[in-house]
């Protein structure tokens, strides 16, 4: 039988090898009653052993009456924890000191009707949040399944279901056969139904006709930012259902916060986003299905040479940016909401997300995107594929040599400060009516410059080619972003 970490540790200082006080071992010199604190904090995490008559040098000092605590202990920790934990008696030179080996619960553990946690070298007491969250997970349960009694079917949109249907069919994960489907039907095979048939907040925040209703914060907001935080240049925010998010997130870069580049094979035009399309998705995909709906919105940054999206809620314990790219298992924190997203075909439920957004970015010649925890959550971010500065398309040296350049390499050339950049006084009124509006229309700047559009087209191009600005998002919802500072 294999011996829990607990047993483990124990043997290690019971064959005299010095084990330094760390996250399953701790070192008292006495036994005072606010230790039962820390013997819950074990049972609620991995387990450990703390040894009472011993100091921090691992030298066995000895305790007063020995006999009463051996019979004191084990009846304090069952009375106040209902648990009961190994209390030895162990002796060195004539000394006599304790041993408490405390084996990890399969249920929560609570002391005078608080939880301890131990983490790390801490002792921490769990509350909100990070508490729910605790006992869903003690009781094999995450958030997204607990029932929501406010909720009834009213509160579901047909069309985010009839949406859900249409993929999963394409995507082959579901029967042609179920594509008029019932609602309800929908939602108890998905279970997303209690034995009561009351509603469970994933069904809310898959298909809700408005989950900000029951949730604060099932919102995607997505800023353009220039030189730092400070700089916010415009911004929107994302509502709605999780199952459609990604998709309204997605129109929304391509209007007007992502370029894409024009290019020609032959008489065929390609407007092809500057970043891998699939990748991105993923990127999308993996931040709304993960994260802690407890916590803040999912953010967006977007700056003139790279992106970062940050959602509420750490990597698995023991994952890393290393794991997620290599071979790994899938560790969903909302199961339903995950489930729910295999079905459809939008994540896979193997753990090869990452692996499709590496393959889709190694393709497309730009660095790997970099994953990292971050004030609570999980931060990726990516460098963009066109550079905005230089008006040009980003590449690296690992791109494949079959990868064309979108834009001649001489364009940007003559970027810099406006001490080298020559423009007419027309073009610099041009600049100051884009720092009041960034999405005024070229129709607009010929009415205010008393100049014929094609007039305006031939300026804003040649200050295109200058670098002073560019254009981002398409021709009809797009922005101009100035890159100097004019």
């Amino acid at each position: 039988m294999m011996k829990t970490k607990a047993i483990e540790l124990r043997g290690a200082v019971e064959n005299a090898i010095v084990v330094k006080e760390c996250q399953n071992i701790e070192y008292k010199s006495n036994w005072h009653d606010d230790y039962l604190k820390w013997i819950c904090g074990y049972a609620n995490a991995q387990g450990g052993v703390i040894y009472f008559g011993m100091d921090d040098d691992h030298k066995v000092v000895g305790l007063e009456d020995v006999e009463r605590l051996l019979e004191d202990i084990p009846n304090k920790i069952n009375t106040t924890m209902g648990i009961v934990v190994d209390v030895n008696l162990r002796e060195q030179n004539g000394l006599s000191y304790i041993e408490v080996v405390t084996e990890p619960s399969n249920i929560p553990i609570n002391y005078r009707g608080k939880y301890y946690y131990r983490s790390g070298s801490t002792l921490q007491e769990l509350r909100g949040p990070a508490l729910q969250q605790f006992i869903l997970k003690k009781m094999g349960r995450s958030w997204d399944d607990i029932t929501n009694d406010r909720a009834t079917l009213d509160d579901i949109d047909r069309d985010a279901i009839e949406y859900f249907l249409r993929k999963g069919i394409e995507a082959d994960r579901i029967p042609e056969d179920q594509r008029n489907a019932s609602t309800q039907d929908v939602l108890g095979s998905l279970h997303l139904l209690d034995d009561d048939g009351h509603l469970k907040n994933a069904a809310l925040l898959l298909f809700g006709k408005d989950p900000l209703k029951f949730f604060p914060s099932v919102q995607f907001k997505i800023g353009r930012f220039g030189i730092d935080e400070a700089d916010l240049l415009i911004q929107d925010v994302i509502e709605g259902n999780l199952i459609q998010m990604a998709d309204r997130v997605m129109d929304v870069l391509r209007a007007k916060y992502l370029v894409s580049p024009v290019r020609f094979e032959g008489m065929q035009r390609y407007e092809e986003l500057e970043v891998p399309k699939a990748a991105l998705r993923e990127i999308l995909y993996n931040a709304i299905t993960h994260k802690d709906y407890t916590g803040p919105d999912i953010q967006m940054h977007v700056y003139n040479d790279h992106v970062e999206i940050w959602n509420e809620g750490e990597l698995p314990s023991g994952y890393s940016e290393k794991v997620l790219y290599g071979k790994h298992s899938s560790k969903p924190r909302n199961r339903n909401i995950a489930n729910a997203m295999f079905r459809v075909g939008f994540i896979d439920s193997w753990g090869r997300g990452y692996s499709k957004i590496y393959d889709g970015f190694k393709a497309a010649g730009l660095p790997i995107p970099t994953v990292e925890p971050h004030c609570g959550g999980t931060l990726v971010s990516f460098q963009r594929g066109f550079d905005v500065v230089r008006g040009r398309k980003n590449v690296t040296s690992n791109v494949p040599s079959d990868v064309p350049s979108d834009v001649p390499s001489d364009v940007g050339s003559s970027v810099g400060s406006l001490s080298v950049v020559q423009l007419s006084e027309r073009q610099k009124k041009i600049c100051k009516l884009i720092k009041e509006n960034p999405f005024i229309s070229t129709q607009q700047m010929s009415v205010v410059l008393s100049v014929v559009k094609r007039t305006a087209e031939r300026d804003l191009s040649d200050m295109e080619k200058k670098g002073v600005l560019i254009r981002e998002g398409n021709t009809s919802a797009g922005h101009w972003v100035l890159l100097l500072d004019v």
